[in-house]
């Protein structure tokens, strides 16, 4: 078994698989980011700082490397813990750090005009996208696929089907970038107000510390595959395993969305401080 483990540990090294549209689509990310930047600082250098782009270069790296690196084969054959660890990272930590990066006038930059005109003249996208961004609809996506991709009979399905994986990922994508929008408010459409976005983020928060002991407290493993498998990496039962993929979960969501939280908190302290000082003025 001790032989079995370290034969699969070094091949393990080795299983980067080459996606050309995971990786070509952020190449092309990269590239309209850095293209809009330039048109913006060009015009306004104070709007288009040079540290946006470490951020979105880092969040786009992030989630393509999770899904083209080890760590996809790790999780989906291996260790649930590794594949929590690819889930958070491209559905909340580098989709935050890409909104995060373009938020203001970057948003209106980042699509080249021949390209975001024609696509403003699709009736039906502009429908889809102010129903996908009401805030009911976008935690209804997000909280609909993190629960229903946990479900065991649709996880197992997903890890033995490459539609079914490649679907899970493009759902926690649509289902990050739709909560991420709410919380960050990129092009500042205030569709919540910043109190209510301290609420949003806050129910964002505790539902998924929710499914977190769920996953970390359960008594049994949820997943067979996990179960099945004969090579324990790094000597990890399924019970233990599962357990770190709960821990990974929450500390995690503590890191993204909690510090998300609390610098909505601190602006909105801020913002009662402005509105209390002018009504003192004008009393």
């Amino acid at each position: 078994m001790e032989a079995g483990v370290l034969l699969a540990s070094e091949n393990l090294w080795r299983a980067w698989s080459f996606q050309p549209v995971v990786i070509g689509g952020g190449l092309v990310a990269i590239g309209f980011f850095l293209h809009g930047w330039t048109r913006l600082h060009r015009r306004r250098a104070e709007l288009a700082p040079w540290t946006r782009i470490p951020l979105f270069v880092t969040g786009v790296v992030l989630t393509v490397l999770a899904i083209v690196s080890p760590i996809d084969t790790i999780g989906e054959r291996y260790l649930q813990s590794v594949h929590m660890l690819q889930h958070v990272l491209i559905a909340d930590l580098g989709i935050a750090l890409t909104i995060v990066a373009v938020r203001g006038p970057l948003t209106v930059f980042f699509l080249p005009r021949n390209l975001i005109v024609p696509l403003a003249r699709m009736a039906w996208l502009r429908r889809t996208l102010r129903f996908l961004l009401r805030p009911g609809v976008s935690y209804g996506v997000w909280v609909i696929a993190l629960v229903a991709w946990h479900v065991p009979r649709f996880y197992e399905a997903a890890l033995h089907s490459w539609f079914g994986h490649d679907l899970m990922h493009l759902s926690f994508i649509l289902g990050g970038i739709l909560i991420w929008t709410q919380i960050i408010d990129p092009s500042r459409h205030e569709r919540l107000t910043l109190g209510e976005r301290l609420g949003f983020t806050a129910l964002v928060f505790w539902t998924g510390q929710v499914l977190a002991y769920v996953i970390l407290f359960d008594f049994k493993p949820l997943f067979s595959t996990y179960v099945d498998q004969p090579v324990r990496l790094l000597g990890l039962s399924p019970l233990t395993d599962q357990k770190i993929s709960g821990v990974v979960m929450m500390v995690e969501q503590v890191l993204t969305v909690g510090l998300a939280f609390v610098l909505l908190l601190r602006a909105n302290q801020r913002r009662r401080a402005e509105m209390l000082a002018l009504t003192r003025e004008t009393a």
